[in-house]
């Protein structure tokens, strides 16, 4: 075991995903600052406004992105050492794409968020607030397009810098607003909407010189090709990723939103955890050409999961008892019981990484993943509208913890059985 143990430990893999992974804890635990002085500067009511407007800048960017970002690591990771003028049309195309969707969500969004916020939601003073997460859907994408592209060029010190201080200007920008007595909802909102921007000019200078390049269309067929499942599972995934939040705030006060988005937001750091993995995993998966190779270095990461998750369950839960009433206060006790079942969600999501990326990845088989996705909401939407109404914010916990277990077991039972 303890050769096995250095083995993984020697790897290129392990030493990227441990830069990638050191920067995003730190990336996490610094954004987790931003949410715990925003949290307890506003109160949970308060807090419950700024936690949807904010899944509604996830919601709507990760729909808007239309699958660019694992097109742009795919493409861009696979030509770059051998093509590289066609690597460059690639990025050049995802730009495009990704401005002309941002004005399409502006002005849609626009007109369309009086009948959400009334009809849908029926919370008519959400209206300003996700009327202005629509900027933050154009930061969002603009901002994941230079991550992205940084990504596909393994340059993970980038990646990780940048990351990390756009979190960290945008929590020292909370505690000066707040001295400043300018900490509203509005105003945590805009610091959350911009500092994405300023990561996205910085980024471009990392990046080869892509603007000038000509015939980026040419690479369109072949772009959206594989897109077009990406896009569909990614529609899914956004929804379901963020139906728990948004059936709480039909269903429940903005105090019970703001207590939920808590739990949610510590637990958080696991799926940034999930991503700076994949961030490693991905293009070294997409350059890999047979079964043997691909199904060792499979292995290894599987086991390097399961471990980190374990270790997170044994100390997450304990700690949260602790953390909670230190760094929220005690109006937010309540978040301790769902966030303790967040946590073992989030670990399931953990070990589950080497299965999704494989299929993405290696195995090119998206479209699987729009099967296993239409199955995830389904249980979110119908689970999650009886759970919730029966037990409040812990049945949004669970519920999302049951739709965890699914999206792990459908996709390991796909992958043993393709490599036997």
């Amino acid at each position: 075991m303890i050769e096995r143990i250095k083995e993984i430990a020697s790897t290129s893999t392990f030493r990227q995903t441990f830069i990638t992974s050191s920067g995003t804890i730190v990336n996490g635990l610094l954004g987790m600052v931003f949410y715990i002085l925003v949290a307890r500067f506003l109160g949970p009511s308060d807090f419950g406004i700024f936690s949807i407007a904010i899944a509604s800048i996830a919601l709507i960017a990760s729909i808007a992105n239309i699958g660019i970002d694992t097109g742009i690591v795919r493409f861009v990771g696979r030509y770059v050492l051998s093509e590289k003028n066609k690597a460059l049309k690639f990025l050049k195309l995802g730009l495009e794409i990704k401005i002309l969707s941002s004005l399409a969500v502006l002005g849609i969004g626009w007109l369309i968020m009086p009948f959400v916020t009334i009809k849908l939601l029926g919370k008519p003073e959400l209206l300003y607030p996700l009327r202005l997460s629509l900027f933050g859907v154009t930061t969002s994408l603009l901002f994941s397009f230079v991550t992205s592209s940084i990504q596909a060029l393994q340059r993970f010190w980038v990646w990780s810098g940048l990351n990390i201080a756009a979190n960290l200007f945008r929590s020292v920008a909370v505690v000066i607003l707040f001295n400043l007595g300018l900490l509203l909802v509005e105003s945590s909102l805009w610091l959350y909407i911009l500092f994405p921007f300023f990561g996205f000019v910085i980024g471009l200078f990392f990046l080869p010189k892509f603007i000038k390049v000509n015939k980026e269309a040419s690479v369109l067929k072949e772009f959206f090709n594989y897109n077009k499942w990406i896009a569909a599972f990614t529609l899914i995934v956004a929804i379901s990723s963020r139906l728990d939040t948004f059936l709480s705030a039909r269903l429940l006060t903005l105090d019970e939103v703001g207590i939920y988005s808590v739990a949610v937001t510590l637990s958080g750091i696991v799926p940034g955890i999930v991503f700076a993995i994949a961030t490693v995993v991905a293009p070294k998966l997409a350059s890999m050409t047979n079964d043997k190779d691909a199904f060792g270095y499979l292995k290894k990461l599987q086991l390097f999961v399961l471990g980190l998750s374990l270790v997170g369950v044994l100390v997450g839960i304990p700690l949260s008892y602790i953390l909670i009433p230190l760094l929220y206060g005690t109006r937010y006790l309540a978040s301790i019981v769902p966030l303790s079942i967040l946590i073992v969600a989030q670990a399931i999501f953990l070990i589950s990484l080497p299965s999704h990326t494989s299929i993405f990845y290696y195995f090119s088989k998206p479209k699987l993943f729009v099967y296993i996705s239409l199955v995830h909401l389904a249980i979110l939407l119908f689970g999650g509208w009886y759970l919730i109404s029966a037990f409040g914010y812990v049945g949004a916990a669970w519920i999302y913890l049951i739709g965890n277990v699914w999206n792990f077991a459908a996709p390991f039972v796909w992958v043993v059985r393709k490599f036997k």
